[in-house]
Protein backbone atom coordinates (compact mmCIF):
# COMPACT_ATOMS: atom_id res chain seq x y z
CA UNK A 1 0.00 0.00 0.00
CA UNK A 2 0.74 3.61 -0.67
CA UNK A 3 -0.12 4.92 2.74
CA UNK A 4 -2.27 2.91 5.25
CA UNK A 5 -5.70 2.74 4.33
CA UNK A 6 -5.35 3.91 0.70
CA UNK A 7 -6.82 1.27 -1.62
CA UNK A 8 -5.56 3.07 -4.69
CA UNK A 9 -2.45 2.82 -7.05
CA UNK A 10 -0.09 5.10 -7.57
CA UNK A 11 1.59 5.30 -10.85
CA UNK A 12 4.53 7.64 -11.57
CA UNK A 13 6.87 8.42 -15.23
CA UNK A 14 9.87 9.97 -15.43
CA UNK A 15 12.38 10.23 -17.95
CA UNK A 16 14.34 13.38 -19.84
CA UNK A 17 13.15 15.66 -21.99
CA UNK A 18 11.02 14.83 -25.18
CA UNK A 19 10.73 10.91 -23.56
CA UNK A 20 6.91 10.75 -24.26
CA UNK A 21 5.84 11.06 -20.22
CA UNK A 22 2.70 12.81 -21.51
CA UNK A 23 2.03 10.72 -24.41
CA UNK A 24 2.18 7.18 -22.64
CA UNK A 25 0.29 8.56 -19.77
CA UNK A 26 -2.61 9.62 -21.82
CA UNK A 27 -2.67 6.44 -23.67
CA UNK A 28 -2.57 4.44 -20.18
CA UNK A 29 -5.13 6.64 -18.65
CA UNK A 30 -7.58 5.78 -21.59
CA UNK A 31 -6.43 1.76 -21.72
CA UNK A 32 -7.21 2.07 -17.26
CA UNK A 33 -10.58 3.61 -18.19
CA UNK A 34 -11.75 1.25 -20.69
CA UNK A 35 -11.05 -1.58 -18.42
CA UNK A 36 -13.59 0.21 -16.06
CA UNK A 37 -11.10 1.95 -13.75
CA UNK A 38 -10.94 5.69 -12.57
CA UNK A 39 -8.01 7.32 -13.18
CA UNK A 40 -6.75 10.81 -11.67
CA UNK A 41 -4.35 11.98 -14.51
CA UNK A 42 -1.57 14.40 -12.89
CA UNK A 43 1.69 16.88 -13.12
CA UNK A 44 4.73 18.20 -11.43
CA UNK A 45 4.91 20.61 -10.41
CA UNK A 46 1.54 21.43 -10.48
CA UNK A 47 -1.69 19.52 -10.34
CA UNK A 48 -3.20 21.52 -7.54
CA UNK A 49 -3.90 25.16 -7.60
CA UNK A 50 -1.18 26.41 -5.54
CA UNK A 51 1.33 23.96 -7.17
CA UNK A 52 0.13 25.23 -10.22
CA UNK A 53 1.24 28.49 -8.84
CA UNK A 54 4.88 27.95 -8.00
CA UNK A 55 4.73 26.10 -11.53
CA UNK A 56 5.21 28.96 -13.65
CA UNK A 57 7.32 30.96 -11.21
CA UNK A 58 9.84 27.82 -11.48
CA UNK A 59 9.45 26.67 -15.37
CA UNK A 60 9.62 30.07 -16.56
CA UNK A 61 12.79 30.92 -14.66
CA UNK A 62 12.06 33.19 -12.34
CA UNK A 63 13.31 31.65 -9.34
CA UNK A 64 16.60 30.61 -11.34
CA UNK A 65 18.69 33.36 -9.75
CA UNK A 66 18.15 32.47 -6.45
CA UNK A 67 19.87 29.19 -6.65
CA UNK A 68 19.39 25.32 -7.14
CA UNK A 69 18.78 25.39 -3.37
CA UNK A 70 15.58 27.81 -3.37
CA UNK A 71 14.46 25.95 -6.48
CA UNK A 72 14.79 22.70 -4.56
CA UNK A 73 12.27 24.38 -1.84
CA UNK A 74 9.92 25.74 -4.08
CA UNK A 75 9.80 22.13 -5.61
CA UNK A 76 8.80 20.37 -1.98
CA UNK A 77 6.34 23.55 -1.58
CA UNK A 78 4.48 22.85 -4.62
CA UNK A 79 4.56 18.85 -4.00
CA UNK A 80 3.26 19.37 -0.31
CA UNK A 81 0.21 20.93 -1.53
CA UNK A 82 -0.08 18.62 -4.56
CA UNK A 83 0.06 15.53 -2.56
CA UNK A 84 -2.28 16.67 0.32
CA UNK A 85 -4.79 18.26 -1.70
CA UNK A 86 -4.82 16.22 -5.04
CA UNK A 87 -2.40 12.45 -4.86
CA UNK A 88 -3.80 11.37 -1.45
CA UNK A 89 -7.51 11.73 -1.27
CA UNK A 90 -7.30 10.65 -4.72
CA UNK A 91 -5.80 7.28 -3.17
CA UNK A 92 -7.50 6.70 -0.62
CA UNK A 93 -11.39 6.89 -2.71
CA UNK A 94 -9.25 4.15 -4.07
CA UNK A 95 -8.29 5.73 -7.68
CA UNK A 96 -5.53 4.79 -10.31
CA UNK A 97 -3.69 8.24 -10.23
CA UNK A 98 -1.09 8.79 -12.92
CA UNK A 99 1.70 11.72 -12.58
CA UNK A 100 4.05 13.05 -14.54
CA UNK A 101 7.30 13.77 -12.62
CA UNK A 102 7.59 12.87 -9.08
CA UNK A 103 10.28 12.81 -6.54
CA UNK A 104 13.28 11.30 -8.92
CA UNK A 105 12.75 13.93 -10.76
CA UNK A 106 13.86 16.39 -7.49
CA UNK A 107 16.85 13.32 -6.89
CA UNK A 108 18.07 14.12 -10.26
CA UNK A 109 17.46 17.72 -11.35
CA UNK A 110 17.88 19.44 -7.94
CA UNK A 111 20.03 16.34 -6.26
CA UNK A 112 22.38 15.08 -8.87
CA UNK A 113 22.28 17.95 -11.75
CA UNK A 114 21.99 20.54 -9.09
CA UNK A 115 24.51 19.92 -6.90
CA UNK A 116 22.44 19.43 -4.14
CA UNK A 117 23.59 17.94 -0.69
CA UNK A 118 21.79 14.22 -0.93
CA UNK A 119 20.44 14.66 2.72
CA UNK A 120 18.98 18.02 1.98
CA UNK A 121 17.12 16.13 -0.97
CA UNK A 122 16.12 13.44 1.23
CA UNK A 123 14.71 15.75 3.83
CA UNK A 124 13.02 18.00 2.18
CA UNK A 125 11.32 14.91 0.10
CA UNK A 126 10.05 12.91 3.23
CA UNK A 127 8.54 16.53 4.34
CA UNK A 128 6.85 17.19 0.92
CA UNK A 129 5.38 13.70 0.35
CA UNK A 130 4.78 12.60 4.11
CA UNK A 131 4.71 9.05 3.55
CA UNK A 132 2.67 8.96 0.14
CA UNK A 133 5.52 7.32 -2.37
CA UNK A 134 4.90 5.06 -5.73
CA UNK A 135 3.81 2.09 -5.97
CA UNK A 136 5.39 1.99 -9.34
CA UNK A 137 7.90 4.03 -11.41
CA UNK A 138 7.81 4.47 -15.10
CA UNK A 139 11.24 5.39 -16.47
CA UNK A 140 11.30 6.53 -20.01
CA UNK A 141 14.37 6.29 -21.00
CA UNK A 142 16.37 7.55 -25.06
CA UNK A 143 19.61 9.12 -25.22
CA UNK A 144 19.75 13.07 -24.40
CA UNK A 145 19.92 14.18 -27.96
CA UNK A 146 16.85 12.33 -29.41
CA UNK A 147 14.87 13.15 -26.48
CA UNK A 148 15.93 17.12 -26.81
CA UNK A 149 15.12 17.12 -30.90
CA UNK A 150 11.71 15.48 -29.90
CA UNK A 151 11.13 18.48 -27.43
CA UNK A 152 12.24 21.24 -29.94
CA UNK A 153 10.08 19.28 -32.54
CA UNK A 154 6.78 19.95 -30.16
CA UNK A 155 7.69 23.52 -29.33
CA UNK A 156 8.00 24.26 -33.07
CA UNK A 157 4.61 22.64 -33.73
CA UNK A 158 2.98 25.04 -30.48
CA UNK A 159 4.42 28.00 -31.32
CA UNK A 160 5.30 30.46 -29.09
CA UNK A 161 3.23 28.01 -26.22
CA UNK A 162 6.17 25.51 -27.02
CA UNK A 163 9.16 27.34 -26.16
CA UNK A 164 11.98 25.70 -24.13
CA UNK A 165 11.15 26.05 -20.45
CA UNK A 166 13.71 26.49 -17.48
CA UNK A 167 15.63 23.47 -18.09
CA UNK A 168 14.52 22.39 -21.88
CA UNK A 169 17.25 25.10 -22.64
CA UNK A 170 20.26 23.42 -20.66
CA UNK A 171 23.25 22.11 -22.53
CA UNK A 172 22.70 17.97 -24.10
CA UNK A 173 25.59 16.80 -21.36
CA UNK A 174 23.77 18.11 -18.61
CA UNK A 175 20.34 16.00 -19.98
CA UNK A 176 22.70 12.86 -20.60
CA UNK A 177 23.69 13.15 -17.09
CA UNK A 178 20.09 13.38 -15.70
CA UNK A 179 19.68 10.38 -18.14
CA UNK A 180 22.36 8.20 -16.29
CA UNK A 181 21.09 9.46 -13.20
CA UNK A 182 17.50 8.12 -13.76
CA UNK A 183 19.27 4.66 -15.01
CA UNK A 184 20.40 4.55 -11.83
CA UNK A 185 17.43 4.85 -9.77
CA UNK A 186 15.99 1.89 -11.80
CA UNK A 187 18.69 -0.35 -10.90
CA UNK A 188 18.49 0.82 -7.42
CA UNK A 189 15.47 0.23 -6.95
CA UNK A 190 14.17 -2.68 -9.00
CA UNK A 191 10.99 -3.22 -6.53
CA UNK A 192 9.17 0.24 -8.05
CA UNK A 193 10.82 1.09 -11.36
CA UNK A 194 10.96 -0.40 -14.75
CA UNK A 195 13.15 1.12 -17.23
CA UNK A 196 11.24 1.11 -20.60
CA UNK A 197 13.59 1.55 -23.99
CA UNK A 198 11.63 4.75 -25.18
CA UNK A 199 12.93 4.93 -28.76
CA UNK A 200 10.63 2.28 -30.19
CA UNK A 201 7.07 2.90 -31.92
CA UNK A 202 4.68 4.85 -29.14
CA UNK A 203 2.76 1.81 -29.56
CA UNK A 204 5.25 -0.90 -28.57
CA UNK A 205 5.84 1.51 -25.66
CA UNK A 206 2.28 1.66 -24.76
CA UNK A 207 1.84 -2.42 -24.92
CA UNK A 208 4.81 -2.82 -22.73
CA UNK A 209 3.89 -0.64 -19.71
CA UNK A 210 0.28 -1.67 -20.09
CA UNK A 211 1.58 -5.50 -19.41
CA UNK A 212 3.46 -3.58 -16.09
CA UNK A 213 0.60 -1.99 -15.04
CA UNK A 214 -1.91 -4.71 -15.23
CA UNK A 215 0.72 -7.22 -13.33
CA UNK A 216 0.86 -5.13 -10.71
CA UNK A 217 -3.12 -4.97 -10.63
CA UNK A 218 -3.21 -8.74 -10.61
CA UNK A 219 -0.36 -9.43 -8.02
CA UNK A 220 -2.37 -6.53 -5.44
CA UNK A 221 -5.38 -8.59 -6.19
CA UNK A 222 -7.14 -5.56 -7.79
CA UNK A 223 -7.06 -2.03 -5.99
CA UNK A 224 -11.00 -1.99 -4.83
CA UNK A 225 -12.21 -0.48 -8.39
CA UNK A 226 -14.49 -2.66 -10.42
CA UNK A 227 -12.21 -4.48 -12.96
Amino acid sequence: MTVTGATGLFVTFEGGEGAGKSTQIRRLAASLKDKGHDVLVTREPGGSPGAEAVRHVLLSGGAERFGVRMEAMLFAAARNDHVEQVIRPALNSGRVVLCDRFIDSSRVYQGITGNLDAAFVDALEEIAIDGVRPDLTIILDLPASVGLARARQRGEAEGASGAPDRFEKEEVEVHEKRRQAFREIAEAAPERCRLIDAQRTEEEVASEIMAIVDAMMQERGGTGMEQ
